[in-house]
């Protein structure tokens, strides 16, 4: 599964992890997606790749309009 969110376009982020003797290793850190499946209020259910701050958005603004929003960015749903 894709590590980036459908709503928020999070991605993985890239870093060191710093041991105690301050050797430095690539490291990431990683969204935590969630893949859920959603209602529109036509009857339409979609599949959608969310963050947990992309599920707040939706519990927030409400998914027709999330989905307004993608469409209107050009992603197809």
């Amino acid at each position: 599964m894709s590590s980036i969110c459908d709503v928020t376009g999070a991605k993985p982020s890239f870093g060191n992890a710093v041991s105690h003797s301050h050797r430095r290793t690539r490291r990431r850190w990683n969204p935590n997606i969630q893949r859920r499946r959603f209602r529109l209020a036509d009857g339409h259910t979609i599949r959608l790749n969310v963050s947990t701050k992309g599920l707040r958005i939706i519990d927030r603004d409400g998914i027709d309009a999330v989905v307004a929003r993608l469409r209107a960015r050009g992603v197809k749903i």
